[in-house]
């Protein structure tokens, strides 16, 4: 580090905001009232030998010799700092102590970012989490305890907890740090013995509910071994199951049972909905909800991540009364065996169908279609077509993640989402 970055290094505890500089006026404050009752003292002990007459330099005028006092002292209590700095940290973080103090700035940025609610699960959530946390630390994923497919669906039958899955995706996404231990979090379990299938994280936090007796202190206690940034809420503690009505050329409406199966049906989804279907909301959500200065729903899978949140009526309702801004986030691509061949439009309109016509004012969908497509089977990009008269305001952008353009690109998104709201404030 050479000493123009050293003193650039320096100068960043001085910004606002770092909560640095209160201390450090403690500091000056400490050694002033220290050297004026040392002034008082000597005073007492008057008179002093007359060595103290050159140490206190009383053979140069008393303003010069005020100024050389105060440029020593202040100059000896700067090195003095950088060096505690220096020989506190090093055993730590090594000779990069300036990451420390960048780390802590954009701590100190994070922790005054707007408050941000985002509802949904699966992929699409991660991947937003992904973004959105560079810029806020203040963040709260509210989650759907309707899954009920792979490794959740298995633990939620056999151990009577609600499904872990899209929670772990959540807190690994909003991680400080996404290394080791997040990994260790996300490791699924090979095939061919009784784990097969199970992620480490799905049957840590089951085997955390079962320690603490509940699961909300269960993803409290794993938010905090990942030390993430914001949290993760569910939509209800209540068991819930998420049913729909499908329709099929031979045999008109059936009704299907359980997300999984609602995909796997592959019918023309009528609605979904949740049984029973008068369960509280989570108060945490519906506090956050309240309180957030941004609300968005999606991305996601609409009918079996996003809406079974919104169905949860105490949720759909904090959502209409908060005052932040609220943006419905559509998919950059369809979903198999739920909005095949769905517009960007015709996504809006199933969620109205379900929520109401007046919930988010701000619709936010990608326009890049100029990209290679190598999806699945059945997954088409996501046309920006909307019907003339719609009641919400349209904002297009480029959103498409290059590796995985079937995907969203979290800062993509992120920083469409950040400008939305500071073009509000």
């Amino acid at each position: 580090m050479n000493w123009r970055t050293r003193i650039q290094t320096t100068l960043k505890w001085l910004i606002p905001g770092m909560g640095i500089k209160r201390w450090l006026l403690l500091l000056a404050a400490g050694i002033a009232c220290l050297s004026l009752g040392f002034a008082y003292l000597f005073r007492e002990l008057y008179p002093l030998p007359e060595f103290f007459y050159y140490a206190t330099l009383q053979f140069i005028p008393r303003w010069l010799r005020a100024g050389l006092l105060c440029i020593t002292g202040g100059a000896a209590i700067v090195l003095a700092l950088f060096g505690f700095n220096r020989a506190m940290l090093a055993p730590f973080v090594g000779k990069n102590v300036g990451a420390v103090t960048d780390a802590l700035y954009y701590y100190r940025q994070r922790e005054r970012g707007p408050r941000v609610v985002a509802i949904g699960g699966g992929h699409g959530l991660s991947v937003l989490l992904r973004g959105l946390k560079h810029y806020t630390s203040n963040i709260t994923a509210i989650v759907t305890v309707a899954d009920d497919g792979g490794s959740s669906g298995r633990l939620r039958r056999e151990l009577g907890v609600l499904p872990p899955g899209d929670f772990r995706n959540c807190i690994a996404a909003l991680a400080s740090d996404e290394q080791l231990m997040t990994h260790l979090f996300q490791y699924r379990f090979g095939n061919g013995n009784s784990l097969g299938g199970h992620s480490f994280g799905n049957l840590f936090i089951t085997a955390m509910a079962e320690v603490t007796g509940s699961f909300e202190r269960a993803i409290l206690e794993s938010e905090r071994v990942l030390a993430i940034q914001g949290r993760v809420l569910p939509s209800t503690l209540r068991d819930v199951t998420l049913m729909a009505d499908l329709r099929a050329e031979s045999v008109g409406v059936s009704r299907v049972t359980g997300e999984s199966s609602i995909t796997e049906a592959r019918g023309d989804i009528e609605r979904v909905y949740l049984e029973p279907d008068d369960v509280p909301a989570y108060p945490g959500a519906v506090r956050a909800l309240l309180e957030a200065d941004l609300i968005v729903a999606g991305p996601g899978r609409l009918y079996t991540s996003v809406l079974p949140n919104l169905l949860v009526s105490d949720v759909a309702q904090a959502v209409a009364a908060s005052r932040a801004l609220k943006v419905y986030i559509c998919n950059v691509a369809t979903q198999r065996g739920e909005t095949d061949g769905y517009s960007a439009g015709e996504h809006v309109t199933a969620l109205e169908a379900h929520v109401g016509t007046a919930l988010f004012s701000v619709v936010l969908v990608n326009d890049n279609l100029d990209v290679d497509f190598d999806a699945p089977a059945g997954v088409e990009l996501v046309v920006a077509d909307f019907p003339p008269d719609a009641g919400y305001r349209i904002v297009a952008a480029d959103l498409v993640d290059p590796a995985r353009p079937w995907r969203h690109d979290g800062d993509k998104l992120a920083r469409a989402l950040m400008r939305l709201l500071r073009e509000r404030l």
